[in-house]
C-alpha cells in the first residue's frame, strides 16, 4: 500500500513539472506562449488615401499557418510596416490578440481593395474576438495609431495583388 501511495504522489509531482502545467485559467499568462516570430518576406503596399498615397512595406500571410501565427511574439513593427492577412475568399473575418505583444490597428478590407472598418489600438496579449462589420476578403494589421497617423479611414483603397492591384499601377 505504501509503494502505491509514493507512486500515486510521484505522478502528481512529475505532473506537476510538465511544461504547460501552468496553462490553467487560474494563471493570467496561461495563454502566453515563446516562440520565434515569423520571418515573411516583405513586398510594397499601397493605400489611396484623399489625395496621398501612403507606401508599406506588407508581409503576407495567405495560408492557413501564416495567419495563425500572424504578428505573435513580435516586440515591434517598424512604421511603414505591416501584415496583410489574405484569407482567400469574402468572409466575416475575426482576430484576436493572442501571444501579440504590441498593441495594433486592424483593417477588415473588401476584394475590392477598399477598407470596410478598423479596429483601433486593439489590446496586447487579448484573447477578444475582433471582428468585420461585414465580409471581407483581407486584413491589414499596422502599429497601433497608425491608421489615425496615416489619416486612413473606411472607403480609402489599398492597391496590392491580393486585391488585383499591383502595388505599382495607377497614379503612385
Amino acid at each position: 500500500m505504501r509503494l502505491v501511495s509514493l507512486l500515486i504522489v510521484a505522478t502528481f509531482v512529475a505532473c506537476a513539472l510538465l511544461p504547460g502545467a501552468d496553462a490553467q485559467p487560474g494563471n493570467p499568462d496561461w495563454h502566453i506562449r515563446t516562440a520565434t516570430p515569423q520571418d515573411l518576406p516583405t513586398e510594397p503596399l499601397l493605400i489611396d488615401s484623399g489625395d496621398e498615397t501612403v507606401r508599406l512595406a506588407v508581409a503576407l500571410a495567405d495560408d492557413p499557418g501564416e495567419r495563425r501565427v500572424g504578428l505573435m511574439f513580435r516586440s515591434d513593427l517598424a512604421a511603414d510596416e505591416g501584415m496583410l492577412f489574405d484569407f482567400a475568399r469574402v468572409q466575416r473575418v475575426s482576430m484576436w490578440m493572442k501571444n501579440t505583444f504590441i498593441p495594433l490597428d486592424m483593417l477588415f478590407i473588401r476584394p475590392d481593395g477598399t477598407i470596410e472598418s478598423i479596429a483601433a489600438n486593439t489590446t496586447p496579449l487579448s484573447l477578444d474576438s475582433v471582428s468585420s462589420a461585414g465580409p471581407v476578403l483581407a486584413v491589414l494589421e499596422l502599429n497601433a495609431g497608425a491608421a489615425q497617423r496615416l489619416g486612413l479611414e473606411p472607403g480609402d483603397r489599398l492597391r496590392h495583388g491580393v486585391f488585383g492591384t499591383a502595388a505599382g499601377d495607377g497614379h503612385d
